[in-house]
């Protein structure tokens, strides 16, 4: 029996688990990210949790494949990061430095598309290998998986779709300095941008109210028949998919898998994007299937546990 570890680094919190070759789970856990000093103290962290864990479960190391991480920057194909504001690294040669550390064969990735490759083998792209993961979270993410493999690209930004433009008249500037990007939309930030500007200018009942309206509140208002609601849910539909039309020209996948805290909101979300997708797409894509994401916080250590099992 082979095993391997599968690391997901968050800003906050590491996330860890111990996996069989299979895709069982033998243990999961999470220790702090100590951030301080430019975050030199992540990758030994992560090396001495995991050297806890070997001796815990009596493993052999011979029988383990390795460790895989997600990492929330791009990546390299080398497994270099060149910068990620939420750890403090300017530069890490993340895989040569963890390798070092522990004695076991890494593999590095970007944490987007990780959780894409867990939810293609564990989750809701079980089955598929031509999948985009889409994540709707503070930000919008995603992943592209190719015939089962990540999209990387050059610089590791491949599968950045939060930063697609799609509005090419907006004035507002995005956190990444462009203007018009899908995540100014689609995101809960967003969501919520896209509520105040219409509650500012509608003056019909709605049991939102603007000063605090969040994008929870806009889909559980939704639930509630409330047409204001709806509206906004059309606006926010209609940019995903018509961005998701976009990506499937290049990517042709089988299925969409949503995921990421707005997700949380349930299939009322899928007809809103379906239908503006189907407006725009290709012909050849329309048979395209939108799934909910089904993995959870363990979208990232899956997808780190097969990086390493699939030897990349």
């Amino acid at each position: 029996m082979k095993y391997c570890f599968g690391v997901d680094i968050g800003g906050t919190t590491v996330k860890m688990g111990l996996f069989e070759e299979n895709g069982t789970i033998l243990d999961k856990w999470e220790i702090a990210t100590d951030t301080s000093e430019e975050g030199k103290a992540i990758l030994p962290n992560i090396a001495a949790s995991v050297a806890k864990k070997i001796e815990e479960h009596t493993l052999d190391r011979g029988d383990i494949a390795g460790i895989g991480v997600g990492v929330p920057a791009p990546v390299t194909s080398e497994g270099v990061v060149n910068g990620s504001a939420n750890l403090g690294w300017t530069y890490k040669e993340v895989k040569k430095e963890l390798e070092e550390l522990t004695g076991l064969k890494a593999a590095i990735g970007n944490d987007a598309n990780v959780a894409a490759l867990g939810e293609m083998w564990k989750g809701g792209g079980a089955g598929e290998k031509n999948m985009i993961m889409v994540t709707l979270g503070t930000g919008v993410g995603g992943g592209v998986i190719i015939d089962g493999r990540m999209l990387v690209g050059e610089n590791g930004a491949g599968g950045e779709i939060g930063h697609l433009c799609v509005n090419y008249e907006e004035t507002d500037r995005c956190g990444c300095g462009n203007r018009g990007c899908l995540e100014q939309y689609a995101s809960a930030t967003g969501i919520v941008r896209l509520a105040k500007q219409k509650l500012g200018q509608d003056m019909r009942p709605t049991i939102l109210n603007k000063e605090d309206v969040t994008a929870k509140d806009v889909f559980d208002a939704v639930k509630a028949g409330d047409e204001v609601a709806k509206e906004i849910a059309e606006v926010f539909g209609r940019y995903l998919g018509y961005g998701l039309a976009n990506l499937a020209a290049v990517a042709d996948p089988a299925v969409f898998v949503i995921g990421g805290g707005v997700s949380k909101a349930g299939e009322v979300l899928i007809p809103y994007i379906r239908e503006p997708y189907m407006e725009r797409a290709f012909f050849a894509d329309k048979n395209v299937k939108f799934v909910l994401a089904t993995l959870g916080n363990d979208a990232g250590i899956c997808g780190s546990a097969k990086l390493i099992l699939d030897g990349r």
